[in-house]
């Protein structure tokens, strides 16, 4: 099962003994996007602004000055317990007057991150495949055709002397499929580099 990310960025807030807790989710695409996330939902009046983020086999946690593993870690579990990759939740705790302990931090902590990405609209992450297709000008048109069928972008298209060359960016998991139907529709005349 590939996992998912957001579709969108979320946000929800909590109170537990009179702290204030508001966590931001938002997806991500690259190590920039996280530091920028985490700079933009980090609140200067906050009294921390603990955070994790996950991006493939990438990821870390901050506990902002709380005690240790009590913040960054419950959120990351939070992420990584719905699932989720390409995202980073930013949690604020504005300090209400009542010290929650270590298990109470863990459960606010993590029960804002895990709330906020429950809630939080999903979108499914695809592998994709890269690939270039030569065809002749007599198949152009039947490659055409088969594009939407296997959900393939054109990323670019070239024509020579003999047809023409397409870049084609599509689910990695229709790849072999597209190579079979447009072997069969081109009497095995289309090629493929990957």
């Amino acid at each position: 099962m590939s996992p998912d990310t957001l579709a969108a960025p979320a946000q929800y807030a909590i109170e537990v003994k009179h702290s204030r807790f508001v966590a931001n989710a938002a997806p991500v695409a690259s190590l920039e996007d996280v530091v920028e996330v985490i700079r933009q939902a980090s609140v200067a009046d906050a009294n921390h602004n603990c955070w994790a983020w996950r991006l493939g086999s990438e990821y870390r946690s901050s506990d902002d000055r709380e005690p240790a593993g009590t913040a960054g870690r419950p959120i990351l579990a939070a992420i990584d317990g719905q699932g989720l990759d390409r995202v980073v939740v930013v949690v604020s705790r504005w300090f209400g007057g009542i010290k929650l302990g270590a298990g109470g931090l863990v459960r606010a902590y993590g029960g804002a991150a895990a709330e906020c990405l429950r809630l939080a609209p999903r979108l499914a992450l695809v592998e994709t495949a890269r690939v270039r297709v030569h065809v002749g000008f007599e198949d152009v048109s039947t490659l055409h055709q088969l594009l939407p069928v296997f959900a393939a972008t054109k990323l670019d298209e070239d024509f020579d002397a003999t047809g023409a060359c397409l870049a084609l960016e599509l689910p990695a998991s229709a790849l072999a499929d597209l190579k079979t139907r447009l072997r069969d529709a081109t009497r095995d005349r289309a090629r493929f580099e990957d």
